[in-house]
């Protein structure tokens, strides 16, 4: 980190910044904490939490305890209740809040949740191989785009990152700074690269309990993850990404 990095860092934390000047402070109204749906765009329902039947639950313990990165992964789709478990653990409104405000399974600075979640689904039963976008707000997937060659494009957008190709789906999040800069200005970009922390972990654990795996990665290029996704690179742009897959038996 440079020194001026360094010093925004550190006086982000003092809190020297003038947060009198936020557009919350200015009354103007908040970003939408879900990007609306297009209309005539397809639209896939997914398992409820209350409707598994086939996630087991592992203890937090066991799970915590098995955490690791892992790039290998079988030739064995993700149900689709995998990938419903997944994305409820890593965005997900909690059960006991849903349609009562954007509370989440995961901790986000003032609650501002500045991150959507595409997957690229590569071997996902019931689902086409496509690009999705998670929707909280209804815990369910709009159909974003197609690409022929998905597995190569993400290879290549990951630097030649080999095991991003060969996952069963690869969960994308993308940024949306309006969202925490309406509170938190300057200090929004500090307290986003914490919440993304949050989110992949708790992908980490929740893989761990269906016996599959993923890897963080944030070696990537840009435009090209930009693009593979179809967004504008500007007010929305890709910041982390997680290939997932079932482990081969240890």
């Amino acid at each position: 980190m440079s020194v001026d990095g360094r010093d925004f860092l550190k006086d982000s934390i003092r809190k020297r910044i003038d947060f009198s000047r936020t557009p919350q402070n200015r009354g103007e109204k908040p970003p939408p904490p879900q990007i609306p749906v297009i209309p005539g765009a397809r639209r896939i329902d997914l398992p409820r939490p209350g409707e598994w039947t086939s996630i087991p639950d592992l203890g937090v313990r066991t799970a915590i305890g098995r955490r690791r990165s892992r790039r290998k992964f079988t030739r064995e789709s993700l149900s689709l209740e995998d990938l419903a478990f997944l994305l409820w653990a890593t965005q997900g409104l909690r059960p006991d809040d849903a349609g009562q405000g954007n509370f989440r399974t995961v901790p986000s600075a003032g609650c501002r949740h500045a991150f959507e979640t595409y997957v690229l689904a590569f071997r996902v039963e019931g689902l086409d191989p496509a690009v999705y976008r998670y929707l909280p707000f209804g815990h369910a997937l709009v159909e974003t785009g197609r690409r022929n060659g998905m597995e190569e494009l993400l290879t290549k957008a990951a630097f030649n990152q080999r095991f991003c190709g060969e996952s069963a789906a690869a969960f994308v999040w993308t940024a949306i700074p309006a969202r925490m800069e309406w509170r938190y200005i300057e200090a929004a970009y500090k307290v986003m690269a914490l919440d993304a922390g949050h989110i992949c972990q708790n992908l980490y654990l929740a893989c761990e309990n269906i016996a599959a795996g993923t890897c963080a990665v944030a070696a990537y290029d840009q435009d090209l993850m930009d693009e593979l996704l179809g967004i504008d690179g500007q007010d929305e742009f890709t910041v982390y990404l997680a290939p997932v897959g079932k482990i081969p038996k240890e």
